[in-house]
């Protein structure tokens, strides 16, 4: 149950976030640039309001979660500094003196009531409100790409990720007490994955019996990731990939398992919309709802910069349409050509390769005909034949007994005259350098805040780690902003 009425804090000791807690504190600064009570108005509906004990208040959940992404912390984590840490507190909304919530709360909170919220663009909007609202939102450019997360679980051998996660914390325990390497207990020979959590929990136990490791900071945040990972297995303990995780392309030669964030940010650096995905969705494909949710939160459009992933019939049809300016190079694979089944295969321009609807990537290509020869050229995509042979996609693209699989187009020399022409202008160029501020806001996503792996399994975790991580970033933008125009 959560009360409707407003509550008080009467505590005596109040007076001491004044002294401790700075006015140049981010926490601080956050708490005043933000009316949290959009919250509340977005999750009453999921409490009762006349039965059963009173719960931790959905905006203090919800801090809680912010503060797990402005500083890449685990539930357990958050919580423990949360005790001492008294910029946590103030930002709580908490007495110094009040005790914290139990771990575990937040797993139920975000699973009970952040469903069926869409916080990812409730979030995205605020900030982008609170921007306008502060005047610093001056251009009518918005810059899109996509970032890739990897899945929290390896696609092949979830053995594999939980010796990477043990060895992270043996790593720190050395850089304190060399000596441990006598009492940690013998690695295991077994390829079974319950042999190697077995493993890990004997690490946990030795550790936890060290006095002088067990309260190290560098020490506990590594366990207590070993440990979340540990349950995350018992609980399903026979999935051996995220569910919803797929292979995504990022060039020729190199895939990941994961998700991708499709991203659009204006000339400011602030995020206007997002769009998280599969890791095999294309990129260009989601332009068109980018720019629509980005105009949604109130942002002017002029032009739009994007690389070749953008340039694609469509996003230039609808860009004219609309008379936005794209900024996004021609691809002669894509935009030169003419080809069959467009909605069943798409062009992955970091690979230079087609994909098809199940995800997998051609495995090579060949040009056939002659460039002068008074017909257009063809370009054909090879596809593994033993993967489509099993594919739950074939009927209707796999013949039985086939001995090849192939994609083919037609080249064209003709089309997107305008667009050519545009893209070789001084005005273009002088543009596209701009792009480089979405690559730089990708970078801080994951270096600074965690966005390189997702927190959790499924597509409804990584929305829920976009929001908070995106909510966290756009927050911090708007302050440095202000701070710019003082």
């Amino acid at each position: 149950m959560i009360s409707t009425q407003e509550t008080f804090n009467l505590s005596p000791y109040m007076a001491i976030y004044d002294i401790v807690v700075p006015k140049d504190n981010m926490l601080r600064q956050i708490n005043d640039l933000v009316d949290f009570s959009f919250v509340l108005e977005e999750l009453k509906n999921k409490y009762c309001h006349d039965n059963g004990r009173n719960a931790v208040p959905p905006i203090r959940m919800f801090k809680y979660l912010l503060l797990k992404s402005i500083f890449d912390l685990s539930d357990v984590d958050v919580v423990e500094r949360s005790k001492y840490d008294m910029s946590f507190k103030y930002f709580l909304d908490m007495a110094p003196e009040a005790s914290v919530i139990d771990p575990s709360s937040l797993t139920k909170f975000r699973r009970i009531r952040l469903q069926d919220v869409g916080l990812l663009d409730l979030l995205i909007q605020k900030t982008v409100e609170i921007a306008l609202e502060k005047e610093l939102i001056k251009s009518k450019t918005i810059i899109v790409d996509a970032t890739h997360t990897k899945a929290r679980y390896n696609q092949n051998s979830p053995k594999e990720f939980l010796i990477e996660k043990s060895k992270n914390v043996r790593k720190a325990v050395y850089q304190i007490d060399e000596s441990m390497k006598e009492k940690f207990p013998a690695k295991t020979t077994s390829n079974e994955v319950t042999d190697e959590l077995a493993y890990c929990e004997k690490v946990i136990s030795t550790i936890e019996k060290e006095a002088h490791l067990v309260h190290i900071p560098a020490v506990k945040e590594k366990l207590n990731v070993l440990k979340e990972v540990i349950e995350d297995y018992e609980e399903q303990l026979y999935y051996s990939a995220d569910p919803d995780a797929r292979v995504g392309h990022k060039t020729e030669d190199s895939s990941f398992f994961g998700y991708k964030t499709h991203i659009a940010i204006n000339d400011e650096r602030i995020i206007t919309a997002a769009i998280v995905t599969t890791g095999e969705q294309s990129d260009g494909k989601y332009l068109q709802d980018l720019i629509e949710k980005s105009q949604e939160t109130g942002m002017e459009i002029k032009t739009v910069l994007g690389d070749t992933a953008y340039s694609g019939k469509d996003n230039i049809l609808y860009t004219k349409k609309n008379k936005l300016e794209l900024v996004s190079k021609l691809n002669p694979q894509i935009t030169h050509g003419t080809r069959t089944k467009e909605d069943e295969f798409e062009f992955n321009k970091d690979a230079g390769m087609y994909v098809c609807k199940a995800g997998h990537m051609a495995i090579r290509k060949a040009r056939q005909g002659k460039k002068d020869a008074g017909k257009n050229q063809r370009d054909t995509y090879y596809f593994d034949i033993e993967k489509c042979k099993v594919c739950p996609f074939k009927e209707g693209c796999y013949k039985e007994g086939s001995k090849s699989k192939t994609y083919s187009m037609t080249i064209k020399s003709t089309e997107h005259k305008d667009q050519e022409a545009f893209q070789n202008s001084d005005e273009f160029k002088e543009k596209a350098k701009s792009r480089y501020k979405i690559e730089a806001k990708n970078s801080e996503l994951k270096h600074r805040h965690g966005y390189d792996v997702a927190a959790s399994a499924g597509l409804f975790g990584m929305q829920m780690q976009g929001a908070m991580t995106i909510f966290a970033v756009n927050l911090k933008r708007i302050i440095t902003l202000m701070k710019e125009e003082e």
